[in-house]
């Protein structure tokens, strides 16, 4: 391989390794949820990766995973920290709880919702510890509230090369070239299977252009948000969210990373038609 692997922290290598490979999907999330899932226990709700005609780079990069027994899964990297993440992290999760059930259907249809998120960076710098676990809790009395919503936050830089699974697929989250992913390869099958697409995706050249155009939407999004928070101003936020309309991206992105409602986002949208 002339070029080095492309890296499984890119949106786009991720999901297609991770959003069109069942048995590597249920490897990993066996190892961060402590669940004996499947190939067969678990649907990809957004199986593949589709830019659409407006050159749209940021449409369904997380992957969305219903299962028979543990309810309705998310899994997405984050390599950029910034204001009011954690609040998405929580309104995304409670939308997945939220939209499991449709109008006219009773409450029995909801089941837990997770979200699991594998950060390049470290959130917590109280701890070393690289993957926490929150849920509704009463702290008083040791009470778990059940089956409502659960975040999974795991760290990268904070794997401690350690033989625990989970540790293992940090592992393979932060390595960048080839004898790095060969070496764990060499131990655990779905990893084997998981460098396999990325060597293919690496050696395809279109597949690199896709995977570096994802990257520069990521960072042109990121760039948009850090600097509405320099201002410090909710019209900036709403500027930010009316280019990211323009540039084509969805109402569900624009509200989703601007941290602005839907209804919000539809009334910028309806401005923004109503003066053409």
């Amino acid at each position: 391989m002339n070029k080095p692997p492309l890296s499984p922290v890119n949106d786009y290598v991720f999901k297609r390794v991770f959003g069109e490979h069942l048995p590597v999907l249920a490897d990993l999330l066996q190892a961060v949820l402590d669940l004996h899932v499947t190939e067969k226990d678990i649907r990809v709700i957004n199986p593949t990766f589709a830019a659409d005609k407006k050159g749209d780079k940021l449409s369904s990069l997380d992957v969305k995973v219903e299962t028979r027994q543990y309810g309705v899964i998310d899994v997405e990297i984050q390599v950029e920290n910034y204001a009011d993440l954690w609040k998405r992290f929580q309104y995304y999760t409670a939308r997945m709880y939220v939209d499991q059930m449709r109008s006219g259907e009773d409450y029995s249809k909801l089941t837990r919702a997770i979200s699991i998120i594998i950060a390049d960076f470290s959130f917590f710098a109280c701890d070393a510890a690289y993957h926490h676990r929150f849920r509704l809790f009463d702290a008083q009395n040791a009470v778990e509230y059940p089956g409502s919503i659960e975040i999974d936050i795991l760290e990268i830089p904070k794997r401690r090369g350690n033989s625990s699974k989970i540790s293992q697929w940090l592992e393979f989250f932060a390595a960048r070239t080839e004898e790095q992913f060969m070496q764990l390869a060499q131990n655990y099958p779905a990893m084997e299977q998981a460098w396999g697409v990325i060597k293919q995706l690496s050696a395809d050249e279109q597949e690199r252009a896709e995977a570096e155009a994802v990257e520069k939407a990521r960072r042109d999004m990121v760039a948009r948000i850090r600097s509405a928070e320099m201002k410090g101003q909710s019209e900036a936020r709403l500027s930010i969210a009316a280019n990211m309309l323009a540039d084509g991206l969805s109402v569900e992105q624009v509200s989703r990373f601007t941290e602005l409602s839907h209804d919000e986002v539809y009334a910028i949208a309806g401005k923004a038609n109503n003066g053409k």
